[in-house]
């Protein structure tokens, strides 16, 4: 509003003045409820991305909630005041290895979960985590309470499940219910480029946005240390992972002569679980190889990150032919954030990120799903390490590059967006 002095001023008699009035309307905080089967302190690449987005809503000003499962034995919650959102546990089945992984284990997260939804302070808008079937739950309860919903596509798990299974029962049936909660929702993300496609393909006409992946740089950070002769493979192993492949190679690189490396010092290390370890442990066994490579459960962040300053390499695959080759081996993020080496075999986007990225900065190497290759591109780390200065370098092109900061930003504006579209 222009008051009298300021209109003589501009040579307007008072009464010509318009009198204008700002107002600018504030909202309050959104309400977020996170639906996950798993989230931190438990180990995994959902739980960091998801206590990534997490903290970039809390840091924007909202209110988050997460309703996820009681944690395995072993790991505790995190303290009062040590993170913004709200962690909500029920308790859950898990297989013999820990994991909530299998059909009654889903369920005993996901019907819980569909009451809990019901009678949660409302939210404005709900992320989800697959599986498919938390998915289905999470669209009937927002229906019900006509909440809108996000679906993180991060993975296809009806694509992956034909390695898991024969029956095309079961496999119609996951199909639909996957479609039936990504069709459901008012928005999706997803990892690669390659996701996207396949949801298009599918017929998906909701909005996609391909947010990329990227690690906690807070927790896997580059510190100097003495390399062990060991290589490692940190994550989930399944069929579609193709990990058994890394026996036979490490069994050539064992048996490999080449001048100026003792191959023979070197172990393999397989950190995590899968549904492969039998195999992984009968084939190496069948090698005569078992003593060399040791198997341990999922660490904590900070632990894998000291794992991988020590170690040489770590290794990733994909099997090749097997339908998934869309898919990105995120995993690599964490260990080049802290500054290790990546040895990857197999097809699809994580190959050609390497290729890419080795132009910049030394990532490590990208080879063909074959044994003979995989225990070459070994054998060539034994022989010329990165030195401290590259590593240090790796660990900071991940910082300013590939870091999950700025990912979770970007999902944080998706929930945003469909919130504000609701409000």
């Amino acid at each position: 509003m222009l008051d009298a002095s300021t209109c003589l001023l501009l040579g307007n008699t008072p009464t010509s003045c318009f009198r204008f009035t700002l107002i600018v309307k504030r909202y309050p905080p959104l309400q977020v409820v996170i639906a996950s089967r798993i989230y931190l302190p438990e180990p995994s690449a959902a739980s960091f991305f998801l206590g990534s987005v997490a903290t970039a809503l809390t840091e924007k000003g909202h209110e988050v909630t997460v309703l996820t499962a009681k944690p395995p034995r072993g790991f505790s919650m995190p303290q009062a005041g040590e993170r913004g959102e709200a962690i909500k546990t029920f308790p859950v089945l898990r297989d013999k290895t820990g994991y909530v992984r299998g059909y009654l284990q889903y369920l005993s997260f996901d019907i819980p979960l569909f009451f809990r939804l019901l009678f949660t302070k409302r939210p404005d808008v709900v992320l989800v985590e697959p599986p498919p079937t938390t998915g289905a739950v999470v669209r009937l309860a927002c229906f019900l309470r006509r909440i809108p919903y996000v679906y993180d596509a991060a993975d296809l798990w009806s694509v992956a499940a034909t390695h898991a299974t024969s029956s095309s029962v079961v496999l119609r049936l996951l199909a639909a219910a996957e479609k039936w909660a990504i069709s459901g929702s008012r928005a999706i993300i997803t990892i690669s480029d390659g996701v996207k496609q396949r949801l298009l393909t599918w017929g998906i006409k909701k909005p996609i946005s391909v947010t990329g992946y990227g690690a906690d740089t807070s927790q896997f950070t580059y510190s100097q240390a003495p390399i062990r002769t060991e290589f490692v493979y940190a994550g989930t192993y399944s069929v579609l992972h193709g990990a058994v492949i890394l026996i036979d190679a490490f069994a050539e690189f064992l048996r490999s002569d080449e001048p100026g490396v003792e191959t023979t010092s070197y172990t393999l290390r397989f950190i995590g679980s899968g549904t492969e370890r039998d195999n992984l442990a009968a084939r190496a066994a069948e090698l005569n190889i078992a003593d060399k490579v040791h198997f341990v459960d999922s660490v904590s962040p900070k632990e894998l990150s000291d794992i991988f300053a020590h170690t040489a390499a770590s290794l990733a695959t994909l099997l090749p032919g097997g339908g998934y080759e869309f898919a990105f081996a995120t995993k690599i993020y964490s260990s080049l954030a802290s500054g290790c080496p990546v040895i990857f075999a197999g097809p699809g986007p994580t190959r050609e990120f390497l290729e890419a990225t080795q132009q910049t900065v030394t990532v490590g190497t990208a080879v063909e799903y074959a044994s003979t290759d995989i225990a070459r591109a070994m054998t060539q780390i034994a022989l010329n390490p990165p030195t401290p200065e590259e590593r240090a370098a790796l660990a900071a092109w991940s910082r300013d590059n590939v870091s999950m900061t700025e990912t979770a930003t970007r999902i944080a504006d998706v929930l945003e967006s469909v919130a504000g579209e609701q409000r």
